[in-house]
Order: structure tokens, then sequence, then C-alpha cells
């Protein structure tokens, strides 16, 4: 079973912006799905997804608040702050889950507003 130690290490890799050390989490045939944006299948399109994704902001980390661990599933939920490229901040809200396969994530979906971190800074 997976705790909170291997949760934070998830993160971590996120928050590092280490594409490679965050695919290494999830299954060969992994699907990644960020909010309404279509889903990913496969390491190297999600890999693709992901870097394009940190290629358009300044950095981001990620504060988990509390998680849940049920059956083959880990659900956490906090909030993210980004740092956009202009070095401004925002934080939101968000909760993932992870659907287990083996010792991997294998369907990894954040439900989260991504919109206000590209609407345009006042």
């Amino acid at each position: 079973m997976k705790d909170s130690n291997w949760v934070g290490q998830v993160f971590a890799s996120v928050d590092a912006m280490d594409v490679e050390a965050f695919l290494n989490f999830l299954e060969d045939d992994g699907q990644f799905r960020f909010g309404s944006a279509p889903p990913v299948t496969g390491k190297e399109a999600i890999g693709q997804a992901v870097e394009g994704f940190f290629h358009s902001i300044g950095g981001l980390r990620h504060e988990v608040l509390e998680t849940w661990f049920e059956d083959q599933a880990v659900i956490p939920r906090g909030d993210a702050t980004y740092t956009r490229t202009d070095g401004s901040k925002i934080t939101l809200p968000f909760v993932t889950v992870w659907k287990l396969g083996g010792e991997r994530i294998r369907e990894y979906l954040i439900y989260m507003d991504i919109n206000p971190l590209f609407s345009a800074v006042s």
C-alpha cells in the first residue's frame, strides 16, 4: 500500500519539473488527464504533454492538505501554486485521483480549473 511519503515523492518530481522522474511513477501504458483536456496514453505521449505544460510555466509547488487511500486508488487534495512566466504566482485548488496498477499509477487524473493560470494578470 502506498503512503504519504510516496505521495510526496510523486509531487516532488512534478514540482522539480523532472519529466523522467515523474514518468517512473507511471505504468508504461498509463493514462494521464489534466482537467477537461483529452486523456493521453503511454509514457512517451504523457512525457511530451507534461514537458509541454512545464515549458508554459515558470514553476510550481504542491501543498497536499489531505490524502485518501482506497484499495487501488490514492486521492490527494491540496493547493498548487504556479509561477507564471512573468514571475507572478497563483494558487489553485486540486484533487488528483491515481488509480494504481501494480506498483505504479495506471491512471493519473487531475481535477482542477487551470484557466486562471493563463488568464491575463491584472
